[in-house]
């Protein structure tokens, strides 16, 4: 494809084809993306549709290069073109520059010495150049005449293939107006050449031999330029297929993981489960977790992340990152087309090969463009002849080079032929066509290369028009897991000592499903720096109030911590005691027996954990100064639970679900780039003011259903608003495919990933910002682009045209051809300028909002409970619907909504593997 024209002519062909459903043609990669019905039509079908439109068409290769990207070949064919035009135009130049230098010096004689026309003639006629070999043939129109013939063979062949090709299947591109151009330019040229050699003219015509070749020379080094220009837009592209590893080193283990053999593979036979090992310096052939080895490892090219990475055994390692130093063994989680890189490559392509909303109607607008320009120039050839027979003189005043010598007919036909031809020269479908693409195409690769994965053009162009940031709350502003804040000590510590009543409560909750549970589990492990704990039995659990069990064998773990406390307690004495006196039978008195004493009979505790109300059940006062600090907890949107060993209230545990670190500067951001932001969830007022609170949101949508968050965004929209849409949960995807533009973070579920417009592969808010940003800067290099391409074709058609001719504004046919080489590549030069875009720095956004980032009192925060509150088109909640509501906020949404229990108990959650749908069956579970 040569332009936009043959993009409109594929694709309206091919929506008119029984079958296809879908089709987007993208001029800058010279792919098409088709969607078709197998009942009614094939792929060997539509290739034979395009090929008969006289294309060459094959269907992409699903190998691992990205040869297809780099445009070479047509890189080579056009320098070829470019370098045989050049070689016979240079002679043509020369003979130019010689012919306006002479007449320079003709006319600075004319003038200084007041010479006669007859004696400017003769002198005129004497130069060698206008010697006549033959009546009516220059020396000058000879030579043009030999080298413009092998440039028309040889510099012109791709350019009269492709337009014989349009020309046959009834169509019409930007090689048919150069060919045409190029054509009328000769053929003009030797038939007024033929004419005065019949008429045995004693004055030499004046003719258009020198256009072709500059013409060629001209839009061969832009289809050059421009080719190596889209080759520059698809790097990223590129860069992300080119971390694909060919090659997987598959390891048999034995018992206690010893190695038995070793043996190298294609990447595409490694299948899941297998254990691949990756040696310092390798790529990650699959997604996989680490079960053997510590290592860094560098995820830039896929995550953004700068700084690498920290992997041990059960951390997740992705395909396409790069080991550093030390040998990891892995189990593959993800292999072939399912892995995360695969995933981005073709989230990425798909968005490369999608159209703006603004680009559809460029390309429809260039599909009658070549009709346009010949119809301009047919007009322009035929009204100057009119106004140079009606006035003589405005052509006589503004011909450039006009000799009184030749007839006013002959100046008339060559001034409007000139003018024609420059109108066909100057004209150019392909900046037009290339305005959005490559800019797209850059737009959508520098944000896969920073982490954010933007699923085509349209989504691109609509986030720079958000109004309003819609956050859900749950997974997205918080972590998403409940984590413990703070542990309160009801009793002296003499009668229970922190570390058992740590190793008793931790106990207690480790048969627990409840994410509460799990978080006390998890940090009284921590505490204790132990992953194993006492045993539980007789366990019971009431939902909505709490649990009941029996502990037992924690001696062994209270024990194992007191002996680390100790000697963290005497390690410097020991030192200094063995400095002082080097005799040896000092120092067993400071080493403590690493077995444990005399066993002792394991005791048994009654435990209770839950709320107020748990305790009243079993006849346990709950006093003023613990219900007032539970009370002060809740106000600042914490879950406050109790814990009783042996019928005594011992511990106030306070949990919440922590804010993410970089969500108040993510929130003043946003809001500093002029966007409305809101907090939407399901959760109780009182925890979502809280966390308004501290992250600086003043408009919240507390007790929302997740079957009514659509409606939330509905009625956004219907005040006028564009809505961007950022969640992560099951329960977001139909509000985030309802928004504008939904955003979904990367860790979330896969059907949110799914049902989004932008992926953001960290889990990092500040991506928010940045997606935004990146859709802006790529709009207004949009709109630069199309000022380029209608400077060229608004302004230049009717500059060639001599529309302002009046003004002294007039072209020759070799400017025109120059400014048609130029239009294109300065578009696509102009949207690589994008590959300079830098993600906005946190450290510098918290430099400017400096002594601005504070939390929001209550009083400045507007809560909305449900959506009674909205339009009138907003539906009303059901009984049942307010009983789940309340039910939900009853544990404060704390559990979470992309997870099952079991994975925050068991494991650290895999980064990336939601991305491909890693966790499909837990999800399906938690369900």
């Amino acid at each position: 494809m040569s332009c936009a024209s043959c993009v409109h002519k594929i694709e309206s062909t091919l929506m008119k084809t029984n079958g296809v459903l879908y089709c987007s043609v993208a001029l800058a990669t010279n792919k098409a993306h088709i969607k078709y019905d197998p009942e009614a039509i094939g792929p060997r079908d539509v290739i034979q549709v395009i090929q008969d439109l006289g294309f060459t068409t094959s269907l992409v290769k699903k190998d691992r290069s990205a040869s297809h990207l780099d445009h070479k070949q047509e890189i080579r064919q056009w320098k070829r073109s470019f370098v045989v035009s050049l070689v016979f135009c240079i002679p043509v130049m020369g003979l130019m520059i010689y012919m306006m230098v002479m007449d320079s010096q003709l006319s600075d004689a004319h003038t200084h010495h007041n010479m006669s026309t007859e004696e400017m003639e003769a002198l005129h006629s004497s130069m060698v150049l206008e010697y006549q070999l033959l009546p009516g043939l220059s020396v000058m129109n000879f030579l043009s005449f030999l080298f413009c013939v092998p440039v028309q063979v040889f510099g012109g062949w791709h350019f009269y293939i492709q337009a014989s090709r349009a020309l046959r299947h009834n169509t019409a591109n930007m090689d048919v107006l150069v060919v045409l151009a190029t054509s009328i330019a000769f053929l003009y040229s030797s038939i007024i050449l033929l004419v005065a050699m019949a008429e045995r003219a004693k004055v030499n015509p004046v003719t258009f031999f020198d256009t072709p070749p500059m013409l060629f020379v001209f839009i061969s080094l832009g289809r050059w330029l421009e080719h190596v220009a889209k080759g520059k837009t698809s790097e990223a592209l590129a860069r992300l297929i080119s971390l694909q590893a060919t090659e997987a080193t598959i390891v048999t283990l034995g018992p206690d993981n010893v190695l038995l053999s070793e043996e190298q593979v294609d990447v595409e036979l490694v299948q899941r489960g297998d254990i691949v090992k990756v040696v310092p310096g390798g790529k990650f052939p699959v997604d996989g977790r680490v079960i053997e080895g510590h290592s860094m490892v560098d995820e830039s090219l896929i995550t953004g992340e700068a700084m690498p990475v920290t992997k041990k055994p059960g951390s997740t390692v992705i395909a396409g990152s790069i080991n550093q130093n030390g040998s990891l063994l892995i189990s593959a989680t993800h292999v072939g087309a399912d892995t995360t890189l695969s995933q981005i490559v073709k989230l990425v392509e798909e968005a490369q090969t999608s159209k703006a909303p603004i680009q559809q109607f460029a390309d429809k607008l260039s599909g009658y463009f070549v009709p346009f320009i010949v119809a301009v120039s047919v007009v322009t050839l035929f009204a100057w002849i009119i106004i140079g027979f009606v006035d003589f003189e405005i052509v006589e005043k503004y011909f450039l080079g006009y000799n009184k010598s030749i007839s006013a007919a002959e100046v008339i036909i060559r001034f409007a032929f000139q003018a024609s031809i420059t109108v066909l020269c100057i004209a150019c479908p392909c900046s037009l066509g290339l305005a959005t693409p490559t800019a797209v195409m850059v737009g959508t690769g520098v944000g896969a290369q920073n982490g954010i994965l933007i699923k085509g053009g349209e989504p691109l162009e609509m986030a720079h028009k958000v109004k309003v940031v819609v956050f859900d709350k749950t997974g997205t502003i918080t972590h998403g897991t409940p984590e413990v804040m703070q542990v309160k000590f009801l009793v002296e510590g003499n009668l229970l000592p922190r570390h058992k009543m740590l190793a008793i409560l931790g106990t207690a909750e480790s048969s627990s499903e409840h994410p509460l549970g799990a978080a006390i589990t998890k940090y009284c492990k921590k505490e204790l720096n132990s992953e194993t704990l006492g045993t539980c039995t007789d366990f019971q659990v009431v939902p909505g109030c709490g649990i009941s069990c029996k502990v037992t064998n924690i001696e062994a773990l209270v024990y194992r911590k007191n002996r680390m406390v100790e000697e963290n307690n005497v390690k410097n004495v020991t030192l200094v005691k063995i400095e002082e006196n080097e005799d040896e039978s000092m120092q067993p008195a400071l080493i403590i027996d690493a077995e444990l004493p005399t066993p002792v009979t394991s005791q048994k505790y009654s435990v209770l954990i839950g709320n107020r109300e748990w305790m009243s059940r079993n006849g346990l006062l709950v006093r003023n100064e613990v219900d007032k600090a539970m009370m002060e907890h809740e106000r600042r949107g914490r879950t406050a639970v109790l814990a009783a060993v042996d019928g005594v209230l011992c511990g106030l545990i306070a949990i919440a679900d922590t804010v993410k670190p970089e969500a108040e500067l993510a929130v003043y951001t946003l809001k500093s780039m002029g966007l409305e932001v809101v907090l939407m969830t399901g959760d109780n007022s009182k925890t979502a003011r809280s966390i308004a609170s501290q992250v600086g949101i003043t408009k919240v949508f507390a007790e929302v259903l997740p079957s009514h968050k659509v409606a939330k965004v509905k009625q956004l929209q219907d005040e006028g608003k564009r809505v961007a849409m950022v969640g992560d949960g099951i329960n977001d995807s139909p509000a985030l495919a309802m928004a504008n533009v939904g955003i979904a973070i990367g860790t979330g579920t896969d059907v949110a990933i799914e049902a989004a417009d932008v992926v953001l592969i960290r889990d990092d808010l500040m991506d928010v910002v940045a997606s935004i940003d990146l859709s802006r800067k790529t709009v207004k290099r949009i709109r630069i682009n199309f000022v380029f391409a209608l400077i060229y074709n608004l302004i230049g058609v009717p500059i060639a045209a001599g529309v302002f001719l009046p003004i002294g504004l007039v072209l020759q046919p070799w400017m025109g051809s120059a400014a048609m080489a130029a239009s294109s590549v300065s578009v696509v030069l102009s949207s690589l300028l994008l590959k300079m875009y830098q993600k906005p720095s946190s450290e510098k956004l918290e430099l400017r909002a400096r002594g601005q980032l504070r939390h929001k009192s209550p009083s400045e925060i507007s809560v909305h409970v449900g959506i009674d509150e909205g339009g009138p088109g907003s539906p009303k909640l059901s009984l049942m619907d307010r009983i789940i509501t309340y039910s939900r906020a009853s544990i404060n949404s704390l559990l979470s909504d992309k997870r099952s229990v079991n994975s925050v108990v068991l494991s650290e959650p895999d980064k990336h593997s939601l991305l491909v749908g890693g966790f499909g069956e837990e999800d399906d579970t938690a369900l």
